[in-house]
């Protein structure tokens, strides 16, 4: 099945300033659509708890991966005053908005991951 998309006027998904662009460049980073799944499912997290949801995960990547999602407005960062200091993470409606999309990409990945693995193996056995 062939799918033909007509762009808009004026819309060219080849420009950096692109809509759809600049979302793909957020979400397309695995480490995004697993914090926003992490913190769909399981609600506002400490940052040791965020880590251990999320597996391979460094330390340096998760905290970049923090203080981009809290620029962009997708969570929001609690700091709660205590000993030791208390930060929570917590998905904003926008953020919460992305959860349908990552399901929408969840649900494509197992209908066809066994169709992308054949084509894989093919292709690799063809250009040994």
């Amino acid at each position: 099945m062939t799918t033909t998309l007509e762009p808009a006027p004026g819309f060219n998904a080849f420009e950096a300033s692109c809509p759809s662009r600049r979302l793909l460049d957020t979400i397309g980073d695995k480490w995004v659509s697993l914090v926003v799944v992490a913190l769909g499912l399981r609600g506002p997290l400490r940052y040791s708890q965020l880590s251990a949801q999320i597996a391979g995960v460094s330390q340096k990547m998760l905290t970049q991966t923090l203080r981009g999602m809290e620029r962009d407005g997708l969570l929001t960062r609690t700091v709660t005053p205590s000993v030791p200091v208390r930060v929570d993470y917590e998905l904003t409606p926008l953020g919460l908005s992305l959860l349908d999309v990552l399901q929408h990409l969840k649900d494509w990945a197992e209908e066809h991951m066994g169709e992308v693995d054949a084509a894989r193996a093919s292709y690799d056995a063809a250009n040994v």
